[in-house]
């Protein structure tokens, strides 16, 4: 067993799962943005593998951008300051966008985007997330496109880290708290 695996108290979601649903929302939005050619803008570095795999999966035209943003640091909790660390290359006025998220928690990061981003007068700005933590949701959102529901546990692989690692995990795992305790006895 790898030394990652060892830290990783169970599965959440297998690498199958992940493949199958993320292909079923590759033709949901293929069906839905026809013919207008959307900006898929990942949020890094989560959104990285998620992002990867949808566009594959999509059968129309699209372009990609970056935006990186820090409210976590090495935390398991978000600071609830937003930072933008890597602003977009491309300029979304009257484009169709749709933000690409790994997961949404409390709500406010993923606010914090969608209130910059509408500033500069999308023709559309939706949002995908692969996981959504409804049961710390903090601020109302709206998901036109989400891959898995899961519960209030911490959650890493196929992107999502803990300190920097654990992305690389096929799958989507529940982190054994041991492996973060002492930051929760700072806290």
């Amino acid at each position: 067993m790898s030394p990652l695996m060892q830290d990783v108290a169970r599965v959440l979601i297998s690498e199958e799962e992940l493949q199958r649903r993320v292909a079923e929302l590759g033709r949901e939005i293929s069906e839905d943005y026809e013919g207008l050619d959307p900006l898929l803008v990942c949020v890094l570095k989560g959104g990285y593998m998620f992002l990867a795999d949808l566009t594959r999966h999509l059968t129309i035209r699209h372009a990609i951008d970056f935006m990186a943003v820090s409210s976590y640091g090495d935390a398991t909790e978000t600071s609830g300051v937003v930072r933008i660390l890597k602003d977009l290359d491309s300029d979304i006025s009257g484009r169709h966008v749709l933000l690409v998220e790994d997961i949404i928690d409390t709500g406010h990061t993923l606010a914090y985007l969608m209130d910059n981003l509408r500033v500069r007068q999308p023709a559309s700005l939706n949002v995908v997330s692969l996981l959504n933590k409804p049961s710390r949701r903090e601020v109302d959102i709206e998901i036109a496109y989400q891959g898995f529901v899961i519960p209030n546990e911490f959650v890493v692989g196929y992107g999502l880290d803990y300190a920097e690692n654990y992305r690389n995990l096929r799958f989507v795992g529940v982190l054994k708290p041991e492996i973060y305790a002492a930051e929760l006895e700072r806290e």
